[in-house]
């Protein structure tokens, strides 16, 4: 799904018309507070987004959306009639993933849509539903963690940690992808971070913690077997 800001309506309208007919779902919002309570709702694969906008701007909502660790890595184009090299550094400055001016054409921003999620993977990459690994159960959409059929209590750390080591099942992720990932940042002297959080995680799973592998030299990654 794919939202777009804009208080232009016959803009908004018509951008929203062409992706639909294009295979890319989408939904228009005319001020911003519509469009931070449908965020609320349901995120987004991709974000299309004004900057002169009634109730605050673009370049505001930006900053908002790279703020906040749920939204950090949601792709964001700025369509904008300030086309000035200035104002297009300033939007890749607070993380805009793409810049285009008005006026546009349509498949060129159709062009450019389906290319940055490509890029990022928005198009094809859902969170599965829920894993079941040998006695473990975890539902990253439902936030629940079960071992031999009992609920587990992980903090938000525990659980986004529990759920990237899921996602990459077999592959070795490193310290500084696990700080990267749930943590937002990378320090070498934070490493002991990931390897508490690690701690605690096998802990809190019992019988199911041996799942969880110290590759050792490099970092953590889940086994099956």
């Amino acid at each position: 799904m794919i939202y777009l800001v804009e208080d232009d309506d016959n803009i908004r309208e018509l951008v929203v018309y062409t992706l639909n007919q294009t295979g890319l779902p989408a939904k228009g919002f005319a001020v911003p507070s519509a469009f931070w309570k449908q965020m609320e709702e349901e995120l987004p694969d991709l974000v299309l987004l004004d900057i002169m906008l009634p109730e605050e701007d673009g370049l505001q909502i930006l900053k908002k959306i790279r703020g906040d660790y749920e939204t950090k890595s949601l792709p964001v184009i700025m369509l904008t009639a300030k086309g000035s090299e200035i104002d297009k550094v300033h939007g890749f400055d607070l993380g805009a993933d793409d810049y285009i001016p008005k006026p546009f054409g349509m498949m060129e921003l159709v062009a450019r849509v389906r290319a940055l999620m490509r890029r990022s993977g928005s198009h094809s990459e859902e969170k599965p539903e829920e894993y079941n690994i040998r006695n473990l159960y975890v539902s990253p959409q439902k936030h629940k963690v079960m071992v031999d059929g009992e609920e587990v209590v992980l903090t938000r750390k525990e659980f986004d940690l529990l759920c990237y080591l899921l996602a990459n099942l077999g592959n070795v992720l490193t310290r500084d992808q696990m700080l990267n990932k749930v943590w937002g940042y990378s320090f070498d002297g934070e490493s002991r971070t990931v390897d508490v959080h690690i701690r605690t995680l096998r802990q809190k799973l019992g019988t199911a913690g041996d799942l969880i592998r110290t590759i050792r030299g490099v970092g953590y990654k889940v086994e099956t077997v």
